[in-house]
């Protein structure tokens, strides 16, 4: 997956700094219809609440290494993103589902003490979709209290965190069972059927093993509604193929016969 700029920053993110009513008082938000920053990004971070909607668009799978994530592939290769094209703008007249973690941008929560659990709204100060310009929505009324519009978006991103805590319980308990495995799949190329693309670089739920789990496992994840999101994923998988047929078809197809996703885990 495409790096973080800085090692410290999650993917998307140039620089953070807290919002606050002295050096902000008079700045706006703007709304967008092109999010320019996920042009050169394959791979999304997704919640375990997005995984029956994500799943009608994307192949979800879960980061290689250490601390594994949900991943919306949006292309096969590095830098390709089949859904947006180079202003950010979606291709398709029905656009698919968009993840969270791009809707969160420019924003998020995060310590700004490292000594403290207190989180704090803070933004990357590099977009252009927020600033000292007279469009958009206020983000602190008059009397320096944050407004409505800021209040929403400390909400979502608050949310967003809940979820983020449920989606590593659900990866604890994959783990957990050791059902993560190196994922890996074939597509046949039309010009040479003998010389298939193979993608690897992410890891998948292991069918085999999830099939040995003892049933009371099974019923008490099908209770809570973990089984479903491992479906989900498993469903999904599909999807790699169509996603490959649209790289082609853009002209961003790979240009050798294996081709690794890298889909690391970022910070979030």
């Amino acid at each position: 997956m495409a790096s973080a700029p800085k090692a410290s920053l999650p993917v998307f993110y140039n620089e953070l700094i807290p919002l606050n009513s002295n050096d902000h008082g008079d700045w706006n938000a703007r709304s967008v219809d092109k999010a320019p920053w996920v042009v050169n990004n394959h791979a999304i971070p997704l919640t375990v609440e997005e995984f029956p909607s994500a799943q009608r668009n994307f192949p979800i799978v879960f980061s290689s290494g250490e601390r594994s994530v949900p991943l919306a592939l949006m292309g096969l290769n590095e830098g390709v993103n089949v859904f947006f094209d180079d202003e950010g703008a979606p291709r398709d007249a029905t656009p698919p589902y968009i993840p969270a973690y791009i809707r969160r941008y420019p924003f998020l929560l995060a310590k700004l003490d490292p000594n403290s659990e207190n989180l704090s709204l803070c933004f990357d100060p590099t977009s252009d979709l927020i600033g000292k310009f007279d469009e958009g929505q206020k983000l602190f009324n008059d009397d320096k209290e944050p407004s409505e519009h800021t209040k929403g978006l400390l909400q979502f991103c608050e949310k967003f965190e809940e979820a983020g805590n449920r989606t590593q319980l659900f990866m604890q308990e994959l783990e957990a069972h050791d059902l993560l495995m190196d994922g890996e799949i074939a597509i046949n190329r039309s010009d040479k059927p003998d010389q298939p693309f193979v993608y690897r670089g992410f890891r998948m739920v292991n069918q085999e093993k999830l099939r040995q789990l003892r049933g009371d496992q099974l019923r008490k994840w099908n209770e809570n509604g973990l089984l479903p999101l491992i479906f989900a994923h498993l469903f999904s998988l599909d999807l790699m193929r169509t996603i490959f047929a649209r790289q082609v078809e853009q002209g961003k197809g790979p240009q050798g016969m294996e081709a690794a996703m890298a889909a690391t885990a970022p910070q979030a």
